[in-house]
């Protein structure tokens, strides 16, 4: 059995191993394939089993590797594949839930806490030395931001929702959660589920944890920033296209807004002309929160499960049933 990895690096840079699928059959690894179907359908080639994570798998590209039995996705995602031709043709695809829930909750918070300390900017700043020319014990470059008090509207309430809502408790923030299904369980005197109109007017921070869809998609955009209050913050580590960049970058310019971190973004990885990157007060990493060593241990652990299962005739974790 011929199996294949179309872009294994983002998951296995080196400190993991492939040892669990490699038990199944004739392995191959591409650490990266370029995104056209040439060079993809030349990749899966007549494999029977292939993996990917954000190498697009299309119709055209289905058509063309008849022997595909099962995709793998590794990640929770799975829009890089065309689910609904692969159900017709018989091609079980399978993702990962849950394996980063920790993870992105405490990358939530450290975006969140960067904007509010500006750490990195002031660690810059003391070894250029402006500590040492300082005429004054203490000194800093940006505003400070005491969370005590404050509201973090969530978007999306999850597994990482949850586990957001969760930490943020722990720092004295008041949380207000829009979610289509409201879990009674979850109110208490300092979460409260209400509607998205009343998070944007009253939240002092926006946290997106929500699924891209047609619903969401744009959900931040010019007419839901005049919503909200001035010098809100907003806060990305879902899916890049929830916001449209263009309004988001000119309500940052503008001062309508006093900051933003942004984990994902809608062309990966990022362009050029991006408008966030030279947007005042926008805090860009690489769609890194789900990235820990932890994390990506056990999204492999769950990708061989969901291999094994499939190969038991008892597939598990599949997005096309």
């Amino acid at each position: 059995m011929k199996i294949v990895v179309l872009d294994g690096y983002t998951l296995n840079p080196g400190d993991l191993n492939w040892e669990g699928i490699k038990q199944y059959g004739d392995l191959t690894v591409f650490d990266r394939t370029a995104y056209n179907d040439s060079d993809i359908i030349n990749n899966i080639g007549d494999a029977e089993i292939v993996f990917t994570n954000k190498t697009p798998i299309n119709s055209s590209i289905l058509k063309k590797t008849p022997n595909l039995k099962y995709i793998g996705v590794l990640a929770t995602g799975f829009n890089v594949v065309d689910i609904e031709f692969a159900k017709k043709n018989n091609i079980t695809v399978t993702n990962v839930p849950n394996y980063s829930s920790t993870a992105v909750a405490q990358f939530t918070l450290a975006l969140l806490l960067e904007m509010c300390h500006h750490v990195g900017a002031h660690n810059s700043a003391v070894k250029i030395g402006e500590w040492i020319n300082s005429k004054d014990f203490s000194f800093w470059n940006y505003p400070l931001i005491e969370l005590s008090g404050k509201t973090l509207g969530i978007i999306g309430f999850g597994k990482i929702g949850k586990a957001t809502a969760k930490i943020a408790q722990a720092f004295g923030l008041k949380i207000k959660v829009y979610n289509r299904t409201v879990f009674t369980e979850f109110e208490n005197e300092t979460l409260k589920f209400v509607s998205l109109e009343e998070l944007l007017k009253s939240s002092d921070i926006i946290s997106l944890h929500c699924p891209l869809t047609k619903e969401t998609e744009g959900l931040i955009n010019s007419r839901s920033i005049t919503k909200m209050k001035d010098g809100a913050m907003i806060i990305n580590t879902s899916r890049g296209p929830l916001i449209n960049e263009t309004d988001l970058a000119k309500a940052l310019n503008e001062g309508k807004l006093s900051g933003a971190a942004i984990d994902v973004i809608s062309k990966e990885p990022m362009k050029k002309d991006n408008p966030l990157l030279n947007a005042k007060n926008c805090i860009i990493t690489p769609h890194i929160a789900w990235a820990p060593k932890e994390a990506r241990m056990r999204l492999m652990q769950t990708t061989v499960e969901n291999l094994e299962a499939f190969l038991s005739g008892k597939p598990k974790n599949v997005v096309n049933p």
